[in-house]
């Protein structure tokens, strides 16, 4: 009876105790000092700023023109008149073929030429005084006029057995040399024109609507030999392919680059930020401002309630993303620029309309840098 008595004790002692405890954690000053205190957030004021839509891509640089050098006649290699490496100018001899027989066919058509056009010229006076038929003068005008234009094509053969720049640029390794028999299939060298720099890219079909001639592009290489670093060349889109490639879905797009770097060489490896779209003057948040939930997307801005700073939720609709920006416009209110808006942690924090907040500017190394 007394081990039962003293058990008995014990338990009411418990239960005592635990009511006070809940008694003292529910108390109204508690409560009171919970829901006074302010929430600390960080926030940056809504800015108007230009924001693009881009996408990231692989490219090859090219030349801006290339040509493999080749001779339009078959012969024997007299002379090589270019290094291999050798700037070159529109127009110069690189290359002379053997032309020994064709000069001697030009001299013998030349003198049949000559005679020719004495015949016609006879012709021309006797027809004149009715002393010859009409058919002897049309012969002599005939043979004049094949002799003329045999002459002509022997010239054009003649001018063949010279190998000319096609235009400016740097002629590369030469695969012939002096006394190699040519034929117009051999490759004599290639040449290309550095003065400006193309760059291709596949764009994937789904964008191919936004891209056109006109588009900004931003190629990044890397150059400077054994000290590499990155270099940025703007250009423009000048050409998109028709044809969707079926093995990759995507279309050749090419641009032109602005002032390229002289180290840069065809078939250097770069990456592609393709601007697709640009928005002018848009109200932007950073991402982590955007709050989606059941209600919808919202953003916290900082309102006024007797003084003090509190949360006010604002319902928006979300356009272009860029760079951990996104573009907002408001749904029903107007929203100035400038507003503070909660920038970070919408999600985790604890905010209600009309939560008290303690605004504090957010931390350097976490603002967006446009």
């Amino acid at each position: 009876m007394h081990r039962f008595l003293l058990t008995l004790g014990l338990a009411l002692l418990s239960l005592v105790f635990a009511a006070g405890c809940r008694e003292k954690s529910a108390s109204p000053a508690g409560a009171r000092g919970s829901s006074a205190d302010p929430q600390v957030v960080e926030v940056v004021p809504l800015v108007r700023r230009d924001l693009s839509e881009t996408i990231n891509l692989i490219g090859s640089l090219q030349a801006n023109e290339s040509a493999e050098l080749r001779a339009e006649i078959g012969g024997l290699v007299r002379a090589i008149l270019f290094d291999e490496g050798q700037k070159v100018e529109t127009g110069d001899v690189l290359l002379k073929i053997d032309d020994a027989e064709l000069k001697a066919q030009l001299e013998q058509v030349a003198a049949r030429f000559k005679l020719a056009e004495l015949n016609v010229t006879r012709s021309e006076n006797l027809s004149e005084s009715r002393t010859i038929p009409q058919s002897e003068y049309d012969r002599a005008r005939s043979e004049f006029a094949a002799a003329k234009a045999e002459l002509e094509v022997l010239k054009l053969r003649l001018a063949k057995t010279e190998v000319k720049a096609p235009f400016s640029g740097v002629v590369g390794a030469r695969t012939i040399s002096p006394g190699d028999y040519l034929t117009p299939s051999t490759a004599i060298s290639r040449i290309d024109d550095l003065s400006r720099m193309k760059i291709s890219f596949p764009v994937p079909e789904r964008y191919l609507a936004k891209v056109h001639p006109g588009n900004l592009v931003r190629a990044t290489v890397r150059v400077g030999g054994v000290s590499q670093r990155e270099k940025t060349i703007e250009g423009e889109v000048y050409f998109v392919s028709v044809t969707i490639e079926r093995s990759i879905r995507a279309s050749e797009v090419k641009a032109i680059l602005n002032d390229p770097d002289a180290t840069l060489r065809p078939g250097m490896f770069a990456n592609v930020e393709l601007v697709l779209d640009v928005r002018k003057q848009v109200l932007t948040v950073p991402e982590a401002a955007i709050l989606a939930d059941a209600r919808g997307v919202q953003i916290v801005v900082v309102g006024q309630k007797e003084g003090k700073a509190v949360a006010r939720f604002v319902p928006v609709t979300t356009g272009l993303r860029s760079r951990g920006l996104v573009e907002v416009t408001p749904v029903a209110t107007e929203l100035a620029e400038g507003t503070e808006v909660v920038a970070s942690g919408v999600g985790a924090l604890i905010l209600f309309p009309g939560a008290p907040l303690a605004p504090k500017p957010l931390r350097e190394q976490f603002a967006h840098q446009p």
